[in-house]
């Protein structure tokens, strides 16, 4: 229950101002992350190295008695900034529409690649994932000193209720021009960048302009060819092809652009790797069966209040182009920026990479999307040295692979090749567990692009007689097959009986034990897929979870074993205390920090409030957990990474103000929740919350911005002691 009507029915329509809280207190887990130690910082459960941030639910651990959670979470009063732990101090880097080399700093920033350059020197490259209408649009000529035609735009398409197939319009049409003043800086403020950093002369690190600074944009070599992106690995067979099903951009293997880019992962020889995540809201994702593109015209423009997609339209970009794992070297500001096809097509988040001497290169990717699945790249070839700048070609060439996960504990990884048998998962196992999610596989007639929707255990029998392998499904010759599979790969993957899972964000390699440590955000079911509940079940074995879990998974070759580490939730109902774990981060001690990603536009998770971190320690009987910092209004946080030092924690706020946009005059609402004490006993809370955001600047009126931010002690310490 939301907003000023909660006070009459709490009889608290008089209430004053509120008390914000100063109590710390911590949360629980439910197992060790690990049985062994490492030589570096290792925290015991309970012992924290830090004061933790107070939360707005009651937890476990706060060392309150059931009498006093029931006073001390009465009331709440929010705050719009980055609340950090006592002793420590949070500086901001860029934010958005700050200069970055050719162009700006970008809208709503995420991953974050540390690249060391020395002890006192670093590169951090940035991802620039989508735009926030609202945000975007209001504080755009304050921010970026240039008008913004927005509302003559919306205006003009008005009748045409926002949409319009741009990519028709003749090259002097009016219209375009006006469509182009709009998508042109919107574009201009999606893709990666690179900063330079510097430790100033008391340890904290700051910007500091530099050559090899660089911006990567959503239109990168739309003007000049010579900055256009690359491709490599089976999909370029496709690009390349002298006919197709499809649309064909006239590029070949050139690419123009990147956008979407949401997590990532930085290379052992120094490369950072960006994840192109729901790339569907720009261009068209649907594919033929050779893998070519559905005309720009099945993803339109949409500009009308509050929504602006498909971006790519009005360029006539090739939708199968995006969706792609994309390596930049952020060392050199005039290398090419290549799009890695051997790792696959889908909505990219996260990359972990396992690189041995004398073994395969491994990579775990996952895809972000409601039923999407965990995957794994094995390189053709074998690393040498795991430093080597060489080792970029290693993924150009290797073998795609899907998870298959049972209820027992076990799983095995299936490959994306064309003699892959089609057993697609049976959608009665959700019939059976009371959801409704249908299976989603490639369209059955297939001269048509994209998928179809199957609700029926037998449907789904027939249509693996009818296409026995994805060789059946997929059309090409040699390398042209390849490259189609992996194009649609996430429907390639449901077709050979890749286990849907509950929307995998992030993946990161245990240093102490090798294992593979998955961020899965949200068990909740949506209209074209769900998770296996077989597996992803919540805490009393509820079917459908929306809080999400963390992963623990060890790797034996093609098979591996996994168990559930973390769970998010209320306490009370048997999880963690936060909801949506996102990014993680793994310190050389293993302990594990989490940023979480609950939707701002829902008040089905207000009870956690604000997005939040996490560290949750390695070891202990204490089963627990502390936050460490909560971010403004409206936000999430991402992005975290540490220095190699571990003295600093870089961290994204991404769009601040997303829903209601910049604070005006004090704006405020008040919420009424309903928790429970440690005794199970019900807590009434009221809170007062902020409408909309005025961060980073605090000054009221002003218009939210996106940007990065460095945590460190104010001692100079690492952030766990020393």
């Amino acid at each position: 229950m939301r907003r000023r009507s909660v006070l009459s029915l709490l009889g608290l329509a008089g209430a004053g101002l509120l008390a914000s809280r100063t109590e710390a207190q911590s949360v629980g887990v439910p197992k060790p992350l690990a049985k062994t130690l490492g030589k570096t910082k290792t925290v015991q459960a309970g012992t924290w190295p830090f004061q933790p941030v107070p939360t707005p639910l009651p937890v476990s651990s706060d060392g309150l008695a059931a009498p006093q959670q029931q006073q001390h979470y009465r009331q709440l009063a929010v705050e719009d900034r980055l609340v950090v732990p006592e002793g420590f101090r949070s500086d901001l880097l860029a934010a958005w529409g700050d200069p970055l080399a050719q162009g700006r700093f970008g809208f709503n920033n995420d991953y974050l690649g540390f690249v060391p350059r020395g002890e006192n020197e670093a590169l951090l490259v940035v991802n620039f994932e989508y735009i926030s209408p609202l945000p975007w649009v209001d504080g755009f000529a304050e921010v970026v000193d240039q008008p913004l035609p927005w509302q003559a735009l919306v205006s003009a398409l008005a009748a045409r209720d926002g949409l319009i197939d741009a990519s028709r319009l003749p090259a002097d049409d009016p219209l375009l021009g006006l469509i182009r003043a709009v998508t042109d800086q919107a574009m201009a403020d999606l893709g990666v960048g690179v900063i330079h950093l510097q430790r100033d002369g008391q340890g904290i690190w700051r910007r500091s302009v530099d050559r090899r600074e660089r911006r990567v944009d959503g239109l990168a070599g739309w003007q000049d060819p010579a900055q256009r992106l690359q491709a490599t690995g089976p999909a370029t067979a496709v690009f390349a092809a002298p006919q197709r099903l499809g649309y064909d951009d006239g590029l070949g293997v050139a690419v123009i652009g990147t956008f979407a880019n949401c997590a990532g992962g930085t290379t052992p020889w120094g490369t950072v790797l960006s994840a192109e995540e729901n790339f569907q809201s720009q261009v068209p994702e649907a594919v033929y069966a050779d893998g070519s593109a559905s005309e720009p015209g099945a993803m339109p423009l949409v500009c009308r209040a509050g929504a602006l997609a498909g971006l790519g339209n009005p360029y006539g970009l090739a939708g199968n182009k995006y969706g792609w794992m994309v390596e930049l070297d952020p060392s050199d500001p005039g290398s090419t920026v290549r799009k890695h096809t051997a790792l696959g097509r889908f909505r990219h988040e996260a990359v972990a990479m396992r690189a041995t001497a004398g073994e395969p290169l491994v990579v775990y990717s996952g895809c972000d999307r409601r039923g999407g699945h965990l995957y794994r790249f094995v390189s053709e070839s074998r690393v040498t040295r795991p430093e080597d700048p060489a080792n970029s070609r290693l993924l150009e060439a290797g073998e795609l692979q899907v998870a298959r996960f049972a209820a027992d504990g076990t799983g095995e990884w299936l490959p994306l090749l064309p003699q892959t048998p089609v057993q697609p998962f049976a959608p009665g196992r959700f019939q059976a567990a009371g959801l409704s999610c249908p299976v989603e596989l490639p369209h059955s007639d297939r001269a048509r692009a994209g998928a179809e929707l199957f609700r029926d255990d037998a449907a789904v029998a027939a249509y693996a007689r009818r296409f026995p392998t994805l060789a059946d499904l997929y059309r090409g010759d040699g390398e042209a097959l390849q490259g189609a599979i992996l194009i649609d790969a996430h429907l390639a993957a449901s077709a050979i009986g890749g286990t849907p899972t509950a929307r995998p964000e992030d993946t990161e390699i245990d240093p102490i034990t090798g294992d593979l440590l998955v961020a899965f955000t949200s068990g909740a079911p949506g209209s074209s897929g769900g998770a296996d509940p077989a597996i992803f079940s919540g805490p009393r074995g509820e079917a459908s979870w929306g809080h999400g879990w963390v992963m623990r998974l060890s790797d034996e070759s093609s098979r591996f074993r996994w168990r559930m580490a973390v769970t998010g939730g209320e306490p009370w109902a048997g999880g963690l205390g936060f909801t949506n774990p996102d990014n993680l981060a793994i310190d050389r001690g293993g302990n594990l920090w989490i940023v979480t990603d609950r939707s701002t536009k829902s008040a089905a998770s207000d009870q956690f409030g604000n997005n939040s971190c996490w560290f949750i320690p390695r070891l202990g009987d204490g089963e627990s957990a502390a936050c460490f910092a909560i971010g403004p209004m409206e936000s999430e946080l991402t992005g975290l990474c540490l220095d190699r030092q571990e003295r600093a924690l870089f961290l994204a706020v991404q769009h601040p103000g997303e829903v209601n946009g910049r604070r005006l005059a004090g704006a405020e609402e008040y919420q009424a929740h309903r928790l429970q004490d440690r005794d199970g006993v019900t807590i009434e809370q009221l809170r007062r919350v902020p409408l909309g955001s005025n961060w980073p600047s605090q000054a009221p009126g002003r218009p939210p911005r996106p940007g990065v931010v460095v945590v460190q002690r104010l001692d100079g310490q690492p952030l766990l002691g020393a």
